[in-house]
Order: C-alpha cells, then sequence, then structure tokens
C-alpha cells in the first residue's frame, strides 16, 4: 500500500522551494549566462498584448516558449533538461514541463507547487493513444493546498490547423476532461502527429487558472536529433 508524505512535511518542502525559486528569480533577473545570451527574449517581461516574430525568436538559440496566463503573456527560454523535466524562464515566471504537461509553476497569481501524475503517463506515448485515464495529484500556492487528487479523461480528436508565428501546423487534438474537489476543468493538447510533440496546450494549473503554452521554437534533445 503506497504512503504520502503527511501534509506537515509537505509544506515545509513547500516553503523550502518557495525560497529556492526566489533565489532562482533573482539569479535570472541577474547576471547569468543564460540572461545574458538571451537578452534580447527576457527583455520580454509580462505584457498583456505581446508581440513576437519568427524572426525574433529564430535569432535566439534557445529553445522558447510562450505562456498566455490571466494577468498577461510572457516568452520564456528553456533552462534546463533534468531527466525530461524542462524549466522554463522569464523575469519573474517559471514553469517547469515533463512531456509538455506543467508540472510546477512560480510568478503567477496561483500556482502549482507540485503536479504529479499517478501512474502511467499517457503523454510520453500520444502517438498510441487513442482514450486514456489519467490521474494527478496537486500542490497549490497561496493556502499550502496540498494532496488534491484529480481524475482525466484523455481522448484523441480530429486534426486542426495551428498557426504559430505565422505559419500552419497541422495538429492532432486531444481533450482531457478533469475531476476532482473543487475542480471542473478541460485541458486541451495540440500534438505533432509524427513527433508526439506538444506544440499547443491550454492547461489547468489551480481553481480558476489555466495557462496556455505554445511552443515557438521546440527544444529537441541530442538524443533525438
Amino acid at each position: 500500500m503506497l504512503s504520502f508524505p503527511s501534509d506537515g512535511w509537505r509544506q515545509s518542502v513547500g516553503i523550502l522551494r518557495i525560497g529556492t525559486i526566489a533565489a532562482l528569480m533573482l539569479l535570472i533577473a541577474g547576471c547569468t549566462s543564460i540572461s545574458r545570451s538571451s537578452a534580447d527574449a527576457v527583455r520580454m517581461i509580462v505584457k498583456r498584448d505581446l508581440q513576437i516574430s519568427a524572426e525574433q525568436v529564430a535569432a535566439n538559440r534557445y529553445a522558447q516558449i510562450r505562456v498566455d496566463g490571466p494577468d498577461g503573456a510572457a516568452l520564456l527560454v528553456l533552462g534546463n533538461d533534468d531527466s525530461g523535466l524542462t524549466s522554463w524562464y522569464a523575469p519573474g515566471r517559471i514553469v517547469f514541463l515533463r512531456n509538455g504537461i506543467i508540472a510546477e509553476t512560480h510568478g503567477y497569481p496561483q500556482d502549482a507547487m507540485d503536479i504529479r501524475l499517478l501512474g502511467a503517463d499517457p503523454f510520453a506515448r500520444l502517438g498510441e493513444v487513442t482514450t486514456a485515464a489519467t490521474l494527478r495529484r496537486y500542490d497549490w500556492m497561496p493556502g499550502y493546498r496540498f494532496g488534491t487528487e484529480v481524475q482525466g479523461q484523455l481522448r484523441r480528436g480530429a486534426i486542426e490547423n495551428v498557426e504559430i508565428l505565422g505559419s500552419r501546423h497541422r495538429l492532432q487534438r486531444f481533450d482531457e476532461v478533469l475531476t476532482g474537489p473543487g475542480v471542473a476543468a478541460t485541458n486541451v493538447y495540440w500534438v505533432e502527429p509524427d513527433t508526439g510533440l506538444i506544440r499547443r496546450s491550454r492547461q489547468f494549473v489551480a481553481p480558476g487558472m489555466e495557462l496556455e503554452i505554445t511552443v515557438l521554437k521546440p527544444y529537441r534533445p541530442r538524443s533525438t536529433r
């Protein structure tokens, strides 16, 4: 039988992680190699009407994503790949992704300190998926709301045309209906049929809070190039 950490333990870890993330944000705003090499990108702080051109994206050697939230949009650059957990940075913003799925956020009106898939991960093999059940555990801030389990039903949809930086992409749509305590939401993913890469998605983060993520310059690990 599985046993999970106590709420007290999880709250202590949450506090430590907040301090670590705050330190990271200070470094990003300062003179790290990421901020120096990506100066043009990270100057684009959160804006209501963020304009990004294909030329700007191509001029930056780092992989980049656009993240739209309730308080505006930001351009985030790849900072690290920790065994498949990728971290993306902009001033005051950090988003962690695994297989294109949000695992953690920092700097938003509500944050997910941890989103953990329990059991099999269908997003690692989307090319094979027609329908699949998912189960996640969410830790939310503010308020130290830990351990909320949310069930999902993932279903393949139609091929749709999606415009990214002025180019049209034919992408496979997936819808994931989420239900749980205080949760009634739908995640939508648009996926490259040949690679399984999620190029655009709208994902639930916390009650009343979702993010739209668009991959502008994909990150493809060296082993897959």
